[in-house]
């Protein structure tokens, strides 16, 4: 992709006045990777999600080599998701008083070293589940500083015109890599090698050559004028950035209340989505585990196209708008998976929900990246991340209980509509129609 010729090199010619070429630009969503540096750390993103949707699949099968079972394998997981909920608001202070380059480096080169050692330790048959509760603990943490650092960096290095592209590419290539490439590529690689933990050389190997690209991103440009702080060092400065990015997040409303609905939505809507969507597939179409896989990659491939549609366009003029109802209109399928019978319809709602969630997630990426001071855009990413995240294992607790008191499909109905309620609450508190008219970002 480096040395192709043609569009994704060189300068991008603008259109003329009077010319609708912007609008109609077929390689809108692959300009960033005119880009050096944006090529260099596309790629190792790239690699680390890949790597990360492999080692998906390594860890389970290197438990159950070690020995463990459920319970292990649940300390495994539970491990990742402490470091990462941990360390999601450090990483975002990190960010902004820290080089993004050099986070990225160190972040990337310890999951390299983490998982070197349980690749080293497979080949001599001395893997244990407390190394790979170290392990995934690491990991965790390490992408709770990874990505408010990469959200950080990436305004510093493409105009803003190119961040919708740029934010599409990654919405686009995640699910594709963590949930189908990379463990279709593990479970190959598994079934291959006597021992599972021998798999995680691939792993490395995807690690490796993400921190060797990382090594090839040149120092960002220097702030503009106005861009540089003042902020207290130690403990007393971190206090301090800490509460200078909750207040700016308090006082301004669209971001505040987008937090908020993230919040409502991910405590109605993702329980369901993880505990009860796989029992209503096999009641309801049969008990074949590739049948719930095929929703999922549905469900997937969704969102690959959402991003890349989107991402395919400019950023509406009324983006707030957009994004809420786009957000809110796109969980009401939801509501029929719970309801239906027919494989062909659970599997469309699905691809809906999909869309629609990648679309507005592709717009609200460029919002913090286009209205958030750049000096605590770090902080904010690690607080939509935290906010994103936090009420996520409570969901995913209620769901089960409650399918024992209450009609599963009264909770896939409640799932899919009071997400449109909760949207369209923060969209009128919040003002975001006078806000986004008072804001534009479509010059």
């Amino acid at each position: 992709m480096t040395g192709a010729p043609g569009p994704l090199t060189g300068p991008v010619p603008l259109p003329g006045p009077g010319s609708s070429g912007a609008r109609r630009d077929p390689w809108r969503f692959l300009r960033p990777l005119g880009h050096r540096d944006f090529r260099m750390l596309f790629g190792a993103v790239v690699l680390s999600i890949f790597g990360a949707g492999m080692w998906a699949v390594v860890m389970v099968y290197t438990v159950i080599g070690a020995g463990g079972g459920p319970v292990e394998l649940s300390v495994v997981a539970a491990a990742n998701a402490v470091g990462l909920l941990v360390c999601a608001i450090p990483g975002g202070i990190a960010a902004d008083r820290i080089p993004r380059r050099l986070v990225l480096r160190v972040v990337e080169l310890l999951n390299l070293l983490a998982i070197t050692s349980v690749a080293v330790a497979g080949t001599i048959g001395a893997v244990t589940v407390p190394h790979l509760v170290i392990v995934a603990l690491v990991m965790g943490a390490g992408a709770g500083f990874f990505f408010p650092a990469y959200s950080a960096i990436l305004p510093r290095i493409l105009p803003p015109a190119q961040l919708l592209a740029a934010n599409g590419l990654e919405g686009a290539i995640r699910p594709a890599l963590q949930q189908a490439a990379g463990p279709a590529a593990a479970g190959i690689i598994v079934a291959a090698v006597l021992a599972p933990a021998h798999a995680a050389w691939g792993v490395v190997a995807a690690h490796a050559l993400a921190f060797g690209l990382l090594m090839l991103v040149r120092p960002e440009p220097p702030a503009a004028a106005g861009e540089e702080r003042e902020a207290p060092e130690g403990v007393r400065g971190v206090l301090h950035d800490l509460r200078e990015a909750v207040a700016f997040t308090v006082r301004t409303s669209w971001l505040l209340w987008t937090l908020l609905f993230a919040t409502g939505w991910v405590l109605v809507f993702v329980g369901p989505e993880e505990v009860l969507l796989p029992f209503i597939t096999r009641d309801r179409v049969g008990e074949d585990p590739r049948l719930f896989g095929y929703l999922l990659a549905i469900y997937g491939i969704g969102g690959v196209l959402g991003s890349i549609v989107v991402s395919s366009m400019k950023l509406p003029r009324r983006y707030l708008t957009v994004m809420m109802g786009v957000w809110g209109v796109s969980t009401l399928p939801f509501a029929i998976v719970g309801i239906t019978h027919e494989y062909w319809l659970m599997a469309g709602c699905l691809f809906l929900v999909g869309f629609g969630f990648s679309y507005g997630n592709v717009i609200w990426g460029t919002l913090l990246q286009r209205r958030v001071p750049r000096h605590m855009l770090g902080r904010i990413s690690s607080l939509d991340f935290f906010v994103s995240l936090a009420l996520m294992p409570l969901s995913m607790a209620l769901a089960g209980p409650l399918a024992e008191v209450v009609p599963i499909e009264a909770i896939f109905v409640a799932a899919g509509v009071i997400p449109l309620f909760l949207g369209a609450v923060a969209y009128l508190v919040a003002r975001m129609p006078k806000d986004e008219l008072a804001h534009p970002l479509d010059h």
